[in-house]
């Protein structure tokens, strides 16, 4: 049995927090309360007792991302299901969802066992999504319904817009029937000359075209119009620009079963950032204006953007030394999540740390109807032990690769140990 003593316990699913010591036996927490090492000493039960003294520390429910590239297989060189998992559990994650453009790319069964049995001896626990068209192409659907049955979390063709309305309604019409969720890339190519870049002051400074934010608002405004119209579950990624956020607001006040997601580099980082950290800060969709960061902001506050996911896609160093038009857009973000939203949300007084928590546990977890999210007497043994208020300088990631704006940064917020079912898989 493992025991966290002296934890201060967080959480988001009750809206509860206060000291409590947590027992765990197996992979499930059997129970919570005060001074529990004190009653089993009395009673003689801690022969073979494991215990974490958390003194100073908060205990939360492990995070869920539900928005991750482990890359494998096909790009292994990037990252793979083990040096993802391990980047997962240093940033205090318990429950990822994969995205599906490996290569092959998840719109089979078999890639999908391949996927998920891999994941399976990380101790993680590995979700995935599986591709909405065949081969991410944007045209034939995919068998929803028994890739759904063989274990997909949801569907996705993240990286890639599905370009035909068709297309969209028939697959928001199929995921509506099976009770489950469809996430879409928002970016229209026909707004796009060179992606990953903003088009303003950032691709001024490259003295090259960029990606316009209409190419954004015109697929969120289609996109949420259609699951209006199907009553599909449907989830916007990576929202960058405050039209886009509008337009969630709007539809979530007309009933939609609309969910949005924000990044932490969204909500940290301008376009100024890819003039200072070039290929470093350049991903998809791209940094926009500090208006457009501060709407992430006031969407994450008043509930319209209810999850916080990283988009942690990996790129080697020597792809992300190529030219700006050339490097491929994306950064690194399970060790540093947390802690941006500590440093850059809750002690700037923008978010509490019990809705930080929400947006990056239970919210996401429901979202994907997984058990997860919450401590409680017979939940999952899933949770994250950190301190709020240890400052810390970024100074190496145990990722396969370190392609972060984010390096040498000094934030607050270190995650000290992840337990996922029942076994500390990350200490300090």
């Amino acid at each position: 049995m493992l025991l966290i003593a002296n934890a201060y316990v967080m959480n988001p699913a009750t809206g509860e927090e206060g000291y409590q010591d947590i027992l765990i036996a197996g992979s499930r927490i059997v129970k919570m309360g005060e001074n529990l090492y004190d009653t089993m000493t009395k009673n003689g039960e801690t022969e073979g007792l494991q215990i974490i003294d958390a003194t100073g520390l908060v205990a939360a429910p492990g995070l869920v991302d539900v928005h991750v590239h482990f890359r494998d297989p096909g790009f292994t060189h990037k990252e793979d299901i083990e040096t993802g998992a391990k980047a997962a559990l240093k940033g205090g994650y318990t429950t990822v969802v994969l995205m599906a453009n490996t290569k092959p790319v998840v719109d089979n069964a078999e890639t999908l066992a391949y996927v998920l049995e891999k994941g399976r001896k990380t101790g993680l626990h590995v979700e995935s999504c599986a591709a909405v068209t065949h081969g991410m192409q944007g045209g034939e659907l995919v068998d929803m319904e028994r890739l759904r049955k063989a274990g997909a979390a949801g569907f996705t063709d993240d990286g890639i817009p599905i370009l035909s309305e068709e297309t969209v309604r028939s697959a928001m019409q199929e995921a509506k029937k099976l009770g489950v969720l469809i996430s879409f890339h928002e970016e229209n190519p026909a707004f796009i000359e060179n992606n990953g870049v903003n088009a303003g002051a950032a691709s001024a400074h490259y003295q090259i075209g960029g990606s316009k934010r209409e190419a954004e608002i015109d697929l969120v405004r289609r996109d949420l119009a259609i699951a209006l119209e199907t009553g599909a579950c449907v989830n916007i990624q990576h929202i960058s620009t405050k039209e886009a956020v509008d337009l969630v607001r709007q539809a979530k006040a007309k009933g939609g079963d609309i969910h949005a997601e924000a990044t932490p580099h969204h909500f940290t980082l301008t376009e100024e950032a890819v003039i200072q950290y070039g290929t470093l800060a350049k991903m998809n969709p791209p940094l926009r204006e500090e208006a457009d960061r501060m709407a992430i902001i006031e969407g994450l506050k008043d509930g319209t953007i209810d999850l916080i996911a990283t988009d942690h896609a990996p790129h080697s160093r020597e792809e992300k030394a190529r030219p700006i038009t050339e490097a491929p857009s994306g950064i690194i973000g399970l060790e540093t999540a947390l802690a941006l939203g500590i440093t850059y949300l809750v002690d700037t007084g923008q978010l509490s740390l019990m809705s930080l928590l929400e947006k990056m546990t239970i919210n996401p977890a429901r979202m994907y109807h997984l058990n997860a999210g919450c401590l409680a007497e017979g939940a999952p043994a899933d949770l994250v032990l950190f301190d709020p208020q240890e400052s810390f300088t970024v100074d190496g990631f145990v990722s396969k690769s370190e392609n972060s704006p984010f390096l040498g940064w000094r934030l607050k917020g270190k995650v000290k140990g992840t337990v996922c079912g029942g076994e500390v898989l990350y200490e300090e």
